[in-house]
């Protein structure tokens, strides 16, 4: 489908400096093309921003699996192809993980702002912008904490009501306040090899102590609205839909072993090295809405964490994003307005990886529109493709987030066989993504 412009543009607006409007940026930048990359910190921070360098993460420190057989991992293979400039930065700040592609979340943005200003190409704007130039190239990707006048904005812009999501942070503490008296290192199932996660375990009348008191703890108040989103899903909610709920979830005792003991864990509550020397580590999966207090009180039941000294506490925040299926064509382009493009989470892809690929699509496509050429497909037989097609064409009254997976992703044969499904998607993927490259250099 051709898409080209009728206007000469000189340089392209990257308005925000989260991970897909670093990405943006760079892919713009190192192909010759001026950027203005807009960024309000440090002048302006959100609650949940704590430090003054771009593509900060606010949650997590985890990118998800590495692993080709997860969709995760298959979206990082794809990034891969398409030299991706974030995920290059990312494993050059690892941290040991198991499979997964952990971050030492301040090396990482520490290098990617090194990089943005090391770049010629772009000039850095701290400041709020409020409302875009019609006139010029913009490519939107203020995240989930979108600035509310501009997000104001761009409901009048786009003509539909906003969309809320709250979400929420897990809690950071000191790992050597720990007591590893309940506590072993290990991966479940081995996987990782060299034990990267701290296993705190939990018997049945430490798990039912715990989750008794979880459930009755005293949250935060919520402001306007309480649409959670479920894949951010606090813990206390989570603990709500049963007994048993946290144990077929982030508690889970499965595939490990605790060989102090010689017996599999009632439950474990695991935790995640936050930087490279392991001296801070975060609650895996244990998001939360409880109040400061009670995040102290109720997490010290759990007997390795008797002692813990809190870093960060959790919290929840509210996230935004725009009516996508309504709104923006496959190109991530508004509809009405083509020389407008939207990235990251403010579109409707969900995950910090996810946001990544939005910013480096959403950058080639944008380079194609500014020289005056066809703007190029991605086929939805990838992992990248799938994504962009559902939050451009999944027209539903309930729209939310869509992140990384296998059930979007076309797969044209039949197996009942599901990991010679993945196989082929992975082998398929990736020669598609191969195909999308050589047109995008022609």
């Amino acid at each position: 489908m051709s898409l080209k412009n009728s206007k000469k543009y000189e340089f392209v607006n990257v308005i925000g400096a989260g991970l897909a409007g670093c990405e943006a940026a760079l892919y713009l930048a190192q192909h010759g093309i001026k950027v203005n990359l807009f960024e309000m910190k440090p002048k302006y921070k959100t609650p949940a921003h704590k430090n003054d360098n771009f593509g900060e993460l606010v949650c997590s420190n985890s990118l998800k699996s590495i692993d080709e057989n997860t969709a995760s991992g298959l979206l990082k293979k794809e990034l891969g192809e398409l030299d991706c400039s974030l995920l290059k930065i990312a494993k050059s700040v690892a941290v040991p993980a198991g499979t997964a592609l952990a971050v030492d979340r301040e090396k990482f943005s520490d290098l990617i702002t090194k990089e943005i200003y090391g770049n010629k190409n772009i000039t850095v704007v701290n400041e709020k912008i409020d409302q875009l130039n019609l006139n010029e190239l913009n490519i939107v990707a203020t995240g989930p904490l979108t600035d509310e006048n501009l997000y104001l904005y761009l409901q009048e812009l786009i003509g539909k009501n906003n969309c809320y999501f709250y979400d929420a942070i897990a809690p950071i503490i000191y790992s050597n306040s720990l007591d590893f008296n309940y506590a072993f290192w290990g991966d479940r199932y081995g996987k990782g090899g060299s034990g990267d996660y701290i296993n705190c375990v939990l018997n049945k009348e430490q798990y039912s102590i715990f989750v008794n008191e979880l459930i009755n703890a005293e949250t935060a108040q919520l402001k306007e609205f309480e649409k959670v989103f479920e894949s951010c899903m606090p813990i206390e909610i989570m603990a709500k839909r049963g007994f048993e709920a946290l144990r077929f979830g982030p508690m889970k005792p499965v595939g490990l072993f605790d060989t102090k003991k010689n017996e599999r864990p009632y439950a474990v509550v695991q935790l995640r090295k936050e930087d490279e020397e392991g001296k801070l580590v975060n609650l895996v999966g244990f998001q939360t809405n409880l109040k400061y207090k009670e995040q102290k009180r109720v997490f010290s039941l759990i007997p390795a964490l008797k002692n813990a000294e809190f870093v960060r506490f959790g919290q929840m925040h509210r996230n935004s994003y725009i009516n996508s299926p309504y709104c923006l064509n496959f190109y991530s382009q508004l509809k009405q307005i083509p020389n407008i493009f939207i990235a990251g989470q403010l579109s409707g892809v969900e995950g910090y990886v996810e946001s990544i690929a939005s910013g480096l699509y959403v950058a080639i496509n944008a380079k194609r529109y500014l020289e005056n050429k066809t703007l190029e497909k991605l086929s939805t037989k990838t992992c990248m493709g799938a994504i962009f097609n559902y939050i451009s064409q999944n027209i539903a009254n309930n729209f939310q987030p869509m992140n990384a997976n296998y059930g979007i992703i076309t797969c044209e044969e039949h197996f009942r066989d599901k990991q010679k499904k993945r196989e082929y998607i992975l082998k398929t993927s990736l020669s598609e993504i191969k195909k999308f490259k050589e047109k995008i250099y022609d």
